[in-house]
């Protein structure tokens, strides 16, 4: 039988912040975490944006890994937990996602569309607020609206499958 751990191991959506956009750290794991990577301070409670500096093609830090990483489960995963998807077609579904994402990202780059976040969550809120609000010079463009189109396609797979919104 096949680990469904592969699975997340194998897909790292949620550490490229693609799924997710921070990672909240208690005041308990700091210490430790601080010493795996850098982090931002807050009160006594920590942050760090996505994505994972310790996540590369699999993460680096997997049975290290903070509190909010370990307990978080995709739908993907639950489906997969539930035998309700094999483990196959999940794979088939992440790269499909992964497909898309890497598309928008090129399309972003030839629009030349700046964003502040590093995130893409925290992409796909610039990009979302500039589409509602018509804010962008390329706006209008048919480049632009098929860069929202791919947005929107992506938006629902990760809806569907994962149960996250990020448009």
């Amino acid at each position: 039988m096949i680990d469904s751990t592969n699975i997340c191991l194998s897909c790292g959506l949620c550490c490229d912040g693609t799924l997710v956009g921070f990672v909240q750290l208690s005041h308990e794991e700091l210490p430790a975490i601080r010493e795996l990577m850098d982090i931002e301070e807050a009160s006594s409670d920590g942050v760090f944006i996505q994505p994972c500096e310790k996540y590369c093609n699999g993460c680096t830090i997997y049975s290290d890994r903070p509190k909010q990483c370990a307990a978080y489960n995709c739908e993907l995963l639950e489906s997969v937990l539930r035998k309700e998807l094999d483990y196959t077609l999940a794979i088939e579904i992440i790269d499909v996602a992964k497909q898309r994402k890497s598309a928008i990202e090129e399309k972003l780059a030839l629009l030349q569309i700046e964003l502040q976040s590093q995130s893409f969550y925290f992409k796909m809120s610039e990009l979302k607020k500039l589409y509602q609000n018509n804010e962008h010079e390329l706006s209008s463009t048919p480049e632009f609206k098929d860069l929202i189109a791919d947005i929107k396609q992506l938006d629902n797979l990760l809806s569907e499958k994962f149960g996250v919104k990020i448009f």
